[in-house]
């Protein structure tokens, strides 16, 4: 099995499997919001296309980010500990953040693609092991903000362990993320807005049994929530 590594900048180029992962907080607090009863979550690259799928849809929740704050008329934003306190039993999301939700829509030439972070790596690796790819492409969306991404290398690195089956303690991982440049926003007090606990939440290795494939339906990239 062949192993590369791309971003948000050239993800457009990678075919075959792809999996792209934003471990703080876009594809942890996916998780979250499966996990929490949503359906469906639909990816999207733009607030403004956001906002039009919910106006067309009223019933459909719009969560995410810029700059890590939530948009004005997004129902919430991109925090597993706000997550944790909502009814989302079968509500369908669009969610539009800064780096995993454009790893997705970016991906075009993909044949295949998951949504992946640390909450779901296992999950992950089994659903992707039934396809029998030759070849998978790690999209580390953080990387492209300047000094950013060490938290989706680990995550994508500890990915590669996991497929080539070697017996790994995933602390090391959990350390690196817990250092990445992003992580260090939910550890200074003067930040409520980034939540320590999120950050615990991200770093909770196989949380979840379910992976996160993406498909296309109707010309839109959709996330589900699929047990291997």
């Amino acid at each position: 099995m062949k192993f590369h590594y791309t971003d948000i900048e050239t993800c457009s180029e990678a075919t075959g499997l792809v999996i792209v992962i934003d471990v703080i907080r876009a594809f942890s607090n996916a998780a979250y919001v499966f996990n929490g009863g949503i359906e469906k979550i639909y990816p999207v690259s733009t607030i403004e296309e956001a906002l039009a799928i919910k106006q067309k849809k009223p019933e459909i929740l719009a969560c995410g980010e810029v700059g890590g704050i939530p948009p004005e008329g997004f129902d919430f934003g991109n925090s597993p500990t706000q997550t944790l306190e909502l009814d989302l039993h079968g509500r369908t999301l669009v969610q539009r953040t800064g780096a995993g939700t454009q790893g997705i829509v970016r991906s075009v030439n993909a044949e295949k693609m998951a949504a992946a972070s640390l909450v779901v790596a296992g999950a992950t690796v089994k659903y992707v092991q039934m396809h029998q790819p030759e070849e998978i492409t790690f999209v580390v969306t953080g990387k492209t903000f300047k000094g950013g991404g060490e938290e989706d290398l680990a995550c994508a690195e500890y990915l590669e362990a996991l497929f080539l089956d070697k017996a790994l303690d995933p602390e090391p991982f959990i350390e690196r993320v817990r250092g990445s440049r992003d992580a260090k926003l939910h550890l200074d007090p003067a930040m409520p807005e980034f939540p320590e606990t999120d950050l615990a939440y991200c770093v909770d290795v196989d949380r979840f049994n379910f992976a996160m494939p993406v498909t296309k339906e109707n010309g839109r990239f959709v996330i589900r929530a699929v047990t291997p």
